[in-house]
C-alpha cells in the first residue's frame, strides 16, 4: 500500500468538492440502477440495502457505510424499506479526478472502523441541515477526515472494498504500482539533480511516453511531483531550525542557495529566510 503516501506528499494538490449531501427514505419496493458520475458515500440510518454489482450481491446493514465509484454500475434494492444519508463528491489529485480508483476502496464497510470520524461527520451534517454558519465548510473538512481514515484502514489491511473486483479496464489501476520503483528512486535521491530521462529508464519507457504515463497515473507531471516533494522537505527542514539555507539547498539537490531560494519563494510566496520567523 506504499502508493497511499502520495496523498500526504501531494496533499496541497488534493481536490475534494461536495456536490450534494442529503438524506432520503425509500419504501420496500424501491429499486435503483445507476452509474454515478462522481463518488457517492451512503450512511445507512435504518433498514437494509442490497447492492448488486455484476453477479455479486452485497448487503449493507444499519450503521454501515457504502462507497460508490464512478466506475461502478449497480442495482440497489431495500429489504423492508430504508433511510440513508448520501454525499456526492468529487475527489481528485491534480488532473486525475478518479485517483481513488487506484485502490480497492469502493464497497461496504462497518462504521466500527471509522467510529469517531463518522460521528463527527454526522454531527456536522445535523448542523448542515439547519444551515448553521460555516457548516458547509466544516462538512467538507469532516468528509476529508472520514476518507483519510478509510484510506488509513485500507493501508493497514483492515478494510478492502469489493465493488471494483470485476471492473473492466484494470490496467489504469495498475499505473501507480508500475511507477513504484520511480517513486522509491525519487525519495532516495531527492538530494541529487533528478533527470526525467533517468526516471523514464527506471520505468522502462521512453521519456515522452513516461511523462504521459506519469500524468495519467498521478494527475501531475514528474517535474511537478519532484518540485512538490522538494518543497515539502524544505519546509520540514526549515521548521526544524537545524540547517542553514545553504545546507538545505545542498540536501535537496540545488546547485546553490540562490536557486533554492528562488524555487522556494515561487512556491510559498516568501523567501526561506522569512518562512519561520
Amino acid at each position: 500500500m506504499e502508493n497511499l503516501h502520495i496523498f500526504n506528499e501531494l496533499s496541497e494538490l488534493v481536490m475534494l468538492r461536495i456536490n450534494a449531501c442529503s438524506e432520503i427514505v425509500h419504501p420496500s419496493d424501491w429499486v435503483e440502477s445507476k452509474n454515478h458520475k462522481d463518488y457517492d458515500l451512503w450512511y445507512v440510518q435504518e433498514g437494509q440495502i442490497e447492492i448488486r454489482i455484476h453477479d455479486e450481491v452485497h448487503l449493507a446493514q444499519e450503521g454501515d457505510l457504502i462507497l460508490f465509484s464512478p466506475k461502478v454500475a449497480y442495482t440497489a434494492t431495500t429489504l423492508g424499506g430504508c433511510r440513508f444519508i448520501f454525499t456526492h463528491f468529487d475527489f481528485g489529485l491534480g488532473d486525475h479526478h478518479e485517483i481513488l480508483d487506484n485502490f480497492q476502496l469502493p464497497g461496504i464497510m462497518t462504521t466500527k472502523l471509522v467510529q469517531e470520524e463518522i460521528s463527527l461527520f454526522l454531527d456536522t451534517y445535523d448542523q448542515y441541515k439547519r444551515n448553521t454558519p460555516m457548516s458547509g465548510f466544516r462538512l467538507k473538512g469532516c468528509l476529508t477526515i472520514l476518507l483519510a481514515k478509510i484510506m488509513e484502514r485500507y493501508g493497514l489491511g483492515e478494510y478492502q472494498g469489493e465493488f471494483l473486483n470485476h471492473t473492466p479496464n484494470r490496467r489504469k489501476n495498475r499505473n501507480l504500482q508500475t511507477l513504484q520503483p520511480v517513486f522509491d528512486f525519487i525519495q532516495d535521491h531527492l538530494h541529487q539533480p533528478l533527470r526525467i530521462w533517468e526516471l523514464a529508464r527506471i520505468a522502462g519507457m521512453s521519456e515522452k511516453y513516461f511523462i504521459f504515463y506519469f500524468k495519467q497515473a498521478l494527475g501531475i507531471t514528474p517535474g511537478r511531483y519532484i518540485y512538490q516533494l522538494k518543497m515539502n522537505r524544505a519546509r520540514d527542514l526549515l521548521q526544524s531550525r537545524s540547517y542553514s539555507i545553504q545546507q538545505i539547498a545542498e540536501m535537496l539537490g540545488y546547485p546553490d542557495p540562490y536557486s533554492f531560494s528562488k524555487a522556494f519563494k515561487k512556491y510559498y510566496k516568501v523567501p526561506p529566510s522569512q518562512f519561520i520567523w
